[in-house]
């Protein structure tokens, strides 16, 4: 909305500036001094919009918060965008007339931009009223700390934030707290908080365990006025009301590249299962008359956001082998029930064996990703028995749909043991998510398999 206001503002500005030096519409004293000042091509068509918005994207005019309203801002953009135009002029026509020129061209440009965004504003607030969208907003802190960030211009005079209370940063809440800290992840629940404003001072511990249960709860996490780098956050400074705001960012996709990712997958998928048909019939059809038992083994798993959906794999094991894995833990290699490998596991079948090592088995999974249920690329999809024993940071996997492959596939697979440096890796590959990521993890993941390294 902003790229197309700007460009409709500038198109206007420049048909105003053509009424006025062209057809004289403020009288022939005004237009004589327009053609001296602004002569024609100034604000040639594409060009200048090109340059222009350049400008806007360079001086950080479509970030968020305040920053699109800077009017300060604004005017940088467009003194940098007219730079571009003037520059090969001034050789031609000195810098005393050009900086003229300059100057008229950037004013008039900014003046249109500023009155655009103002009425864009304004048309934002009566389509979608920010009252029915604010964020129900939790503060956590000592009361004294809570009340003052309250009163904060950023919090009482936005519309972009409700207050629902705040939870007393000890052990026992005082009067008019909601919780103490130790409730944090109840009074979150209770209250529907969508944002939590950290306030005044915490220490280590207690900031990283407001920190591990506002991510986990789904909350943006806010710091006023503490800045800080743990691992897995990311701080950006954004502005509201012309209050400074750190916004702790928890490794988590957002919408648009959801979007982009689900094309990708389901485009990626259609491809795959075409090409692979022959390899999936062969497949079931050796599994069928390797041992008894269905073809497909179906799984339950929790995917993105916590949702349980049923996994499908070709059958490697023995009928009933699910039943027979308390028998066998003293065999699990990782010592670790959340990862559980068996580098000789007695009950795979010969075929299974086989698929295992091609990683064959996974191929029905592309069912799984036209469904939605999972992509081509992410975290793998874990064992709902395993979220009684996670931490509050486990469960920031949960931040992109589980994938077929990952970033734990591609670095060793079964090599590794250790489950931290398991969901280390499935946040790294959230945070720094790009298509080149998702490409590059795809076809690293195919001399993976050829080497069968890590497959077992």
């Amino acid at each position: 909305m902003l790229v197309f206001g700007d460009l409709i503002a500038f198109a206007v500005m420049r048909e105003f500036l053509r009424a006025v030096r062209d057809f004289g519409v403020f009288g022939q004293t005004i237009m004589s001094l327009s053609e001296r000042l602004t002569p024609r091509g100034v604000l040639a068509g594409w060009e200048y919009a090109l340059a222009l918005l350049v400008g806007l994207f360079a001086t950080g005019n479509y970030g968020r918060g305040d920053m699109r309203r800077d009017p300060g801002r604004i005017l940088a953009a467009c003194a940098v965008a007219t730079a571009f135009p003037f520059w090969m002029v001034m050789w031609t026509h000195g810098p005393g007339s050009v900086l003229a020129q300059y100057l008229l061209t950037t004013g008039l440009v900014w003046v249109g931009l500023a009155i655009e965004r103002q009425i864009l504003d304004r048309v934002i607030i009566w389509i979608a009223p920010p009252e029915r969208h604010a964020s129900r907003t939790l503060f956590v802190g000592t009361a004294a700390d809570c009340r003052e960030a309250m009163d904060m211009p950023a919090f009482k005079a936005a519309a972009d934030f409700r207050i629902v209370g705040y939870v007393e940063a000890s052990i026992a809440p005082t009067p008019g707290a909601l919780g103490a800290l130790p409730n944090l992840a109840r009074c979150l629940h209770e209250v529907g908080a969508e944002t939590v404003v950290v306030c005044g001072y915490l220490s280590d511990v207690r900031f990283q365990d407001v920190v591990d249960t506002a991510l986990s709860s789904g909350c943006q996490l806010l710091s006023v006025p503490r800045s800080t780098l743990l691992a897995g956050v990311r701080p950006n400074l954004l502005f509201r009301s012309g209050q400074p705001l750190i916004e702790l960012t928890a490794p988590s996709l957002k919408a648009w590249q959801f979007v982009v990712k689900r094309l990708v997958d389901t485009v990626g998928a259609l491809v795959m299962l075409v090409l692979g048909a022959p390899v999936l019939l062969a497949a079931a059809l050796a599994i069928k008359l390797d041992s008894p038992g269905p073809v497909l083994f179906l799984q339950e798993r929790i995917g993105f956001c916590g949702v349980a959906f049923r996994m499908m794999k070709f059958r490697t094991m023995r009928t009933g082998a699910d039943a027979e894995k308390a028998g066998l833990a003293h065999l699990n290699q990782t010592g670790d029930p959340r990862l559980f490998k068996i580098q000789d596991d007695p009950r795979i079948t010969r075929v299974g064996r086989w698929l295992r090592k091609w990683s064959v088995d996974e191929l029905p999974q592309l069912f799984n990703v036209l469904r939605g249920e999972m992509s081509l690329v992410g975290p793998r999809p874990f064992f709902e028995a395993d979220l009684a024993t996670y931490e509050d940071h486990h469960f920031r996997r949960l931040g992109a749909k589980p994938g077929i492959t990952g970033l734990w596939q591609v670095n060793g697979r079964s090599t590794i043991l250790d489950f931290e440096e398991v969901v280390r890796l499935d946040r790294e590959y959230i945070e720094k998510w790009s298509l080149w990521l998702d490409l590059s993890i795809l076809l690293r993941t195919v001399p993976a398999v050829m080497a069968r390294s890590g497959a077992f």
